[in-house]
Order: structure tokens, then C-alpha cells, then sequence
């Protein structure tokens, strides 16, 4: 290169660099975050729309010709239409979420997991790393299910799905799809670690919110052919807003139990009583109940769409668990009532915070510490987690009911208005914790640093 070229590019990358810190540098801690988050889901939106190797994506995507309201319909919802396209980031989050779900349960049932969760952030990082490993073999077996899946299904208008079948395409394909969810793992805890929010939850919202526009389209479309009623569409508009109201309330509705404190004798000779709350959210689980749920319930149709299976026993159980059928809303309503339990088990230890009270001073008024303390906080749980059980079961169930018995055309459901209010706040909570922190940090830095406080 020629040395003035040579000085000018030098020059210009510099100036480059000094404009990028400086840019940076005068950002916050909490806009670095912001910034973080938007750049990792620009990523995983265009990481969805990288095509397997040697498959036909319009074959696939017949799959889910008038599945829009079904299982499989809400499985690409969740993945941004990463599904359909058929891209190296098919399988999503799901088998990281499924091995969290067994982590979970084993770590209620064996005592050397359990042991391990006790340790603190050590047990939890090696617990993270089990889930990882298990995640993997997941998306392997996952993976193996659909590339099988797509060997064996029918040309579609003389197309078939994948172009050269055999081993060397099973091969790639299966190591491009574990690549993909390995990938994803990785940007959600990245989101986590160094965003804002929590970042499996950040990923499926923004899959819902891509997907979200075409399916408002398609609705006001039907309207306007006549296929659907100005009435019916202002309707489903209502619902939609009254079912975001509900979860708006819902999630941030509290159970305080008020805690006292020793009474402190002041100078004057006043006679002081500390009081503060334990508040209690309703629903103690958030939206990681229904998601559990929702990924259990999609299992079958998955496997329905991509293993056919001529045996009765399968066809019977795969029927046993369609998307509309009675069986299917009872079965899905027993489990989320069986994750919000669990979840709020494993998120709140009544003995732990039974112990903490007592070693602070504090007590419940009109409950002794102790064993009393803790039957009472668990009795207090129960009945919050009853009435939080209530809501989930009216905002993912009765969707479901309204679109497959009273064909209500519901453009998403409510499993996902509540994964999308759920995660904006969250978000919105640990922003405003940012800004407090930030301005109790100015507070302090303000402070002189010689001379003694008074008081």
C-alpha cells in the first residue's frame, strides 16, 4: 500500500476507535445494557433466517399451512418463525428450556442436587452446567427427530423437502441445528449476564413480537373479504386489551405481611417500633410456569408433524393431546397449576426466610417465630399461588377455549400476551433498579470523605 494511503487508513481508524469510546463512554451502565440487549436480538433475529443446508423451506413451510391457531402454529410463534424457515436456529431455546425443567424436578428429588443448590453461586453454577450438558443431548435427540422428519415426508407439488438425503445430510444437519441452539444458549445467558432482563425469557418475546404484525394482518384481511365482522374484530380487539389489563395487575399485585421489629427507646425516651412488609407477588412463578407448560403440551404435535407414525397407540395418544380437545385443556391447566406450585417452591424457602427474620429481630404480629412462622408463610403461599394459579389458568386457557369452541379468530394467544407483558415488566422493574442504584450512587459519591457524621 502506498505510505499515504498507509497514514490516512491508520489516521482513519484511529479517529475510528476515539469515536467509539468516546460514544460508549459517555453512555451509563443502564443505556450499555439497553444497547447490548438490541445489538444480541438483532443477532438472533437474522441468525433465524439462515437456512438449513439442503432443505426446501417452501416444503416445509406447508407444515404449517392453516396451523396458524394450533400447537405447532404457537411453537413457531415462540421460535420467530425460526420453525417454518426451517433455519439453523430451529429448535430455538426449547431443549435448554426442557433440561432446565428435569434440573428442576431432580433437584427437588435427590438429595446430592439439592445438597449441590445450597452451596450457593458455586452449586448453582455447576447445576447451570448439568443444564447445559443436558440441553445439548436434547437438541440432539431433538435434531435427529426432524432431520428423520423431513427424509420421510411427501414431496409437495413435486418438491421434496431435503434435496440429497442420506447420512452426510443427517450429519450437517444435525450438528447445524445443535450449533444453533448452543448458539442461542449462549446469547440468553450473555442477555442475562450482561443486558437487561433475563435472557431465554428476551428471546421468546422477541420470536411473539416478530410475529405478531402478520398476524394482525391476517386478521384485518379477514375482515375485509367478509370473512370475519367488524363486530368480531372489535371484540377479539377488546379481549386482547382486557386480558393485557388483567396480567398488568396481576403481576405486580402483592401479599404484604407486615414485620416488626424490637422496640428501640430514642433520646427523648421515646419508645420507637421498627415495621416493615414481606411482600408476596401473586404470581410468584411469572411466565416461566407457562412456558413449561406450553413446551411439554407441544411436544406431541411436534412430533405428529414431523414422525408420522401409522401405529393406533401413537395416533391415539397424539389425539389424546390436540390442540382444542377437553383432554388437552385439562391436561394443560393441571400443569401449569403444577409449575406455578413448583416454581414458587423453588424460588421462596419459608424456613430460609423463617431464619432470616428471627436473626434479624423481626416477627409476625400474633405469630410466634419459628415453626409457627414458617407454617404461617407456607399457608400464605398457598392461598396467593391458588388465586395466581386462577389468572394463569384464565389468560393461556380460556384463549384457547374462545378460538377452538366459539371460533373467536385470535391473532396470538394468551400464553403469549402473557410471556410479552410478563417480560416488558420485568425489564421495566430491573430498569428502574438501574436508575435507583445509579441515583443512591450519586448520593454517595457526593458524600464528603473527611469529617464525621452526626447523630
Amino acid at each position: 500500500m502506498h505510505p499515504v494511503l498507509d497514514a490516512f487508513s491508520c489516521q482513519h481508524s484511529v479517529i475510528r476507535m476515539k469515536f467509539i469510546k468516546k460514544f460508549f463512554g459517555n453512555m451509563t451502565d443502564l443505556q450499555k445494557r439497553i444497547m447490548f440487549t438490541l445489538g444480541a436480538l438483532i443477532v438472533y433475529r437474522i441468525g433465524s433466517f439462515i437456512p438449513l443446508p439442503g432443505v426446501n423451506a417452501s416444503a416445509v413451510l406447508h407444515l404449517f399451512s392453516g396451523e396458524g391457531s394450533g400447537m405447532m402454529g404457537m411453537f413457531d410463534m415462540f421460535s420467530g418463525g425460526s420453525l417454518s424457515r426451517m433455519s439453523v436456529l430451529a429448535l430455538n431455546i426449547f431443549p435448554y428450556i426442557s433440561a432446565s425443567i428435569v434440573l428442576q424436578l431432580l433437584t427437588a428429588t435427590s438429595k446430592s442436587l439439592n445438597e449441590l443448590r445450597k452451596e450457593g453461586e458455586s452449586g448453582r453454577v455447576k447445576i447451570n452446567q448439568y443444564t447445559r450438558y443436558l440441553a445439548v443431548f436434547l437438541a440432539v435427540v431433538q435434531g435427529w427427530a426432524v432431520v428423520r422428519g423431513l427424509e420421510s415426508m411427501a414431496p409437495v407439488n413435486g418438491v421434496a423437502a431435503v434435496v440429497n438425503p442420506g447420512f452426510a445430510f443427517e450429519l450437517s444437519a444435525i450438528i447445524a441445528l445443535v450449533g444453533g441452539t448452543v448458539f442461542v444458549m449462549w446469547l440468553a445467558e450473555q442477555i442475562t449476564a450482561r443486558g437487561l432482563g433475563q435472557g431465554a425469557s428476551l428471546l421468546i418475546f422477541a420470536g411473539i413480537i416478530a410475529q405478531i404484525p402478520s398476524g394482525v394482518a391476517q386478521l384485518f384481511s379477514l375482515g375485509s373479504v367478509g370473512q370475519v365482522s367488524p363486530a368480531m374484530i372489535a371484540l377479539v380487539v377488546a379481549f386482547v386489551i382486557g386480558i393485557i389489563a388483567l396480567i398488568a395487575f396481576f403481576e405486580q399485585a402483592q401479599r404484604r405481611i407486615q414485620i416488626l421489629y424490637p422496640r428501640q427507646v430514642m433520646a427523648n425516651g421515646v419508645m420507637n417500633t421498627n415495621a416493615s412488609y414481606l411482600p408476596l407477588k401473586i404470581n410468584m412463578s411469572g411466565v416461566m410456569g407457562p412456558v413449561f407448560a406450553a413446551s411439554i403440551m407441544m411436544l406431541p404435535a411436534f412430533v405428529q408433524r414431523f414422525v408420522q407414525s401409522e401405529n393406533l397407540f401413537v395416533q391415539n395418544v397424539i389425539g389424546f393431546f390436540s390442540p382444542g380437545t377437553w383432554s388437552y385443556i385439562a391436561l394443560y391447566t393441571v400443569l401449569i397449576a403444577f409449575f406455578a406450585y413448583f416454581q414458587t417452591a423453588v424460588i421462596f424457602n419459608s424456613e430460609e426466610t423463617s431464619t432470616n427474620l428471627k436473626n434479624a429481630g423481626g416477627y409476625i404480629p400474633g405469630v410466634r417465630p419459628g415453626e409457627q412462622t414458617i407454617h404461617y408463610l407456607d399457608s400464605v403461599v398457598s392461598r396467593t399461588t391458588a388465586i395466581g394459579v386462577a389468572y394463569l389458568v384464565v389468560v393461556c386457557v380460556l384463549p384457547i377455549i374462545l378460538n377452538t369452541h366459539f371460533g373467536m379468530p385470535l391473532a396470538i394467544g394468551g400464553t403469549s400476551v402473557l410471556i410479552v407483558a410478563g417480560v416488558v415488566l420485568d425489564t421495566m422493574t430491573q430498569a428502574q433498579s438501574y436508575l435507583v442504584a445509579k441515583q443512591y450512587g450519586g448520593v454517595v459519591a457526593k458524600t464528603p470523605k473527611k469529617g464525621r457524621f452526626r447523630g
